[in-house]
């Protein structure tokens, strides 16, 4: 079969650089290999990425080209395999969903991978948001963030009450200098020490509010779990000094948690939660400003009219692929059902954040 509807990547690597490469699947220096896209080698870097999807059968890369590619639009891709997703589409829905309201997001899309010859199936390329993600989108360069585990809840303490071992626990520096890091310590330590009658001005000299604010509905309308304690990247726009939110690894989403079970369509509270966001609530002004923005959004985007097309075109676009996919052959049917599965998500969860706008006076 032709792979016409996304491309097919050709990922070719010596047998003993490979060995490295799977002796030690934490390692996150990248090791020599080649791509091959349109009968086009690249000279590359690669290494496992993730967390606890490195322990998975079908495993994530990253590719770093060392230079910048015009071709790929960045110096550095993602290959994610979605696992554990069995419609293979929440992250990129996610994004795409993300990009509709206003809010940052990563640009994505499906392609066919293949290592040595070995098919390993459908994955999906994701922009690395770095100083490249930045120029695209005409904003100034500034520090960036990732944040890679929980500990990345704007607090003094962990999700579990206990002090973390640093101010940056759960943060890694993408871009930006030392300066940068004294900074986003400092921000925290404002978040949870300034008093409640002066944190609203004093957030709005630190932070994009309606950027945050679009961020926050985003994760809140597609119910991704733990993204309001990591799977971000936080951004500091140096002309207006002001942090700002972009997501991140939203495979776990649209009415699946990141084991691909059911979520319900009430397990995430409009608020969300994180000690910024909810010192943000606490705030009239900003509280009213996000209920107009989620009143908005649920009248509009989060829509089964509205996301419908975009299901229903990734859906047609990976079904001639999911036979191919080592990982993915023997659970068609599920695959099959996924778009119906994520529709009755959208309505049950639309109307939930509906009649919790209550909540928001």
């Amino acid at each position: 079969m032709e792979h016409t509807a996304i491309p097919t990547y050709g990922i070719t690597i010596e047998p003993k650089v490979l060995k490295v490469l799977n002796n030690d699947v934490w390692r996150d220096d990248p090791v020599s290999s080649k791509l091959i896209v349109d009968n086009i080698p690249y000279e590359i870097g690669i290494s496992y990425r993730g967390d606890h999807t490195r322990k998975f059968r079908k495993k994530s890369y990253s590719i770093d080209f060392r230079l910048y590619k015009e071709e790929f639009a960045g110096r550095e891709i993602h290959l994610n395999a979605e696992y554990r997703d069995p419609s293979l589409m929440r992250n990129k829905l996610s994004f795409d969903f993300f990009q509709s309201i206003g809010s940052f997001a990563p640009n994505s899309k499906h392609v066919f991978l293949e290592l040595n010859g070995e098919t390993k199936g459908i994955y999906l390329e994701l922009e690395s948001v770095d100083e490249y993600f930045l120029q695209k989108r005409k904003l100034p360069q500034g520090p960036i963030f990732y944040a890679t585990i929980y500990h990345a809840n704007f607090s003094l303490l962990t999700p579990k009450e206990k002090p973390k071992p640093s101010l940056l626990s759960g943060y890694v520096q993408k871009m930006g200098i030392d300066k940068d890091k004294l900074n986003l310590e400092r921000f925290i330590v404002n978040i949870n020490t300034v008093n409640r009658d002066q944190f609203g001005e004093a957030m709005k000299k630190e932070m994009d509010i309606n950027n945050y604010l679009l961020w926050l509905c985003g994760a809140v309308c597609t119910q991704n779990y733990d993204g309001f304690i990591h799977n971000y990247s936080i951004f500091r726009n140096e002309e207006t000094r002001l942090y700002q939110m972009i997501p991140w690894d939203y495979d776990a989403t649209w009415g699946r948690n990141w084991n691909g079970e059911i979520m319900e369509y009430y397990a995430v509270p409009i608020q969300g939660y994180n000690t910024l966001t909810a010192r943000l609530l606490d705030v009239k002004e900003i509280r009213q400003q996000y209920r107009r923005i989620m009143e908005e959004v649920l009248e509009t985007k989060f829509t089964v009219n509205a996301i419908e097309p975009m299901v229903t075109n990734l859906h047609k676009q990976l079904t001639p692929y999911i036979s191919l996919d080592p990982f993915k052959k023997e659970s068609i049917s599920l695959f099959n059902s996924e778009p119906e599965f994520i529709f009755r998500f959208i309505e049950k969860r639309n109307g939930y954040l509906r009649k919790h706008l209550k909540d928001l006076v």
